[in-house]
């Protein structure tokens, strides 16, 4: 049995990459698509081969044989046009950022509460084995206790159509990249930082952060990281433990037609002493959608619950308050 999905708009990471990984999966199928231009639409129907196309979101909501649909619109329309699925009756894959407000992710859950839709913000890289292998190692008694947590995240984009440079639109590197060490550091210490420091370089012409430093402060340690938007395409992550360090090479465009590879142990990061996992080739999409769809065919839970959206969302808003005052600020709810 295969979930019935439709896709609420023609972005390019939808095209690219979500519709394609998703229609090789085990659980999904793409059903329909939809865009505020019908063309759009019909033409991304016609290039993945999908059944329905739609000149209105709301026309994809109204179709009963949709039973989820994913949402890749830009990041200030992600809160209203989940909202407006749940209450239609679909479930819903979201992509990140999820809400640009603590406040409005809480609305979700209670819409999510009285319609008893699944939801999850899509955060693909929780489902990639190299990330369930990574969190495996680190709670493994040769890893020892984890201790800190380091990130890079960047690329380089000055095209001022590029809704990530439109902070109307919630643009910005902190939303569009620094979501993801913040999330997979909190997935790796399995526990929420109390506190965080930041400071952030805008850019004069497009008023978006174009480089973040961040630190949180964890229970069990720290995690750092940069996230960029107008510097080299690079990206790294390390975690470090009382015995062991570990580092993934690709945390988080991982590519789908080679193995990720984690390497752990060597004193002082020496190369030739590094153990190498390798783990089987997948594709990070292709897992997402299905184990959204799963959660949904077996009533199950999603992959990333609106309660971890809600702590993803306090940290990065909390990372903004800290830029601005310049003190450590306070990771509230």
């Amino acid at each position: 049995m295969k979930l019935n999905w439709g896709v609420m708009g023609t972005g390019g990471i939808a095209r690219k990459y979500v519709i394609p990984a998703m229609q090789k999966g085990t659980f999904s199928h793409i059903s329909a698509i939809a865009s505020r231009n019908k063309q759009k639409a019909e033409k991304a129907a016609a290039e993945r081969g999908i059944e329905k196309a739609y000149g209105s979101y709301e026309e994809l909501l109204a179709d009963p044989d949709i039973q989820a649909v994913y949402i890749p619109l830009p990041n200030h329309m992600h809160v209203q046009w989940s909202i407006k699925a749940m209450e239609a009756g679909k479930h819903v894959l979201c992509e990140k950022p999820f809400a640009l407000s603590v406040d409005d992710v809480k609305k979700a859950i209670q819409v999510r509460n009285r319609t008893g839709m699944k939801i999850s913000e899509a955060f693909m890289v929780r489902s990639n084995l190299q990330w369930l292998k990574a969190r495996e190692l680190v709670c493994s008694p040769e890893f020892g206790e984890l201790r800190a947590v380091q990130g890079f995240f960047s690329y380089y984009n000055t095209d001022p159509e590029n809704i990530r440079n439109s902070p109307e639109m919630g643009g910005g590197g902190l939303w569009d990249i620094g979501c993801y060490p913040v999330n997979t550091s909190r997935f790796l210490f399995q526990e929420e930082p109390a506190r965080v420091a930041a400071t952030l370089e805008t850019d004069p012409l497009f008023k978006v952060d174009r480089l973040a430093s961040a630190l949180l402060e964890f229970p069990s340690g720290k995690a750092q990281f940069i996230s960029s938007t107008q510097v080299a395409p690079f990206q790294r992550m390390l975690a470090v433990g009382t015995k062991k360090h570990l580092e993934i090479e690709i945390p988080f465009n991982a590519p789908s037609d080679t193995p990720a590879r984690i390497l752990t142990g060597g004193d002082f990061g020496r190369s030739e002493d590094r153990e190498i996992t390798e783990l089987p080739v997948c594709n990070q999409y292709t897992l997402q959608g299905d184990a959204f769809s799963k959660a949904v065919l077996e009533d199950s839970e999603v992959p990333v619950p609106l309660e971890d959206t809600l702590w993803n969302t306090a940290v990065l808003t909390a990372l903004f308050r800290a830029a601005e005052s310049g003190r450590w600020e306070r990771v509230t709810l």
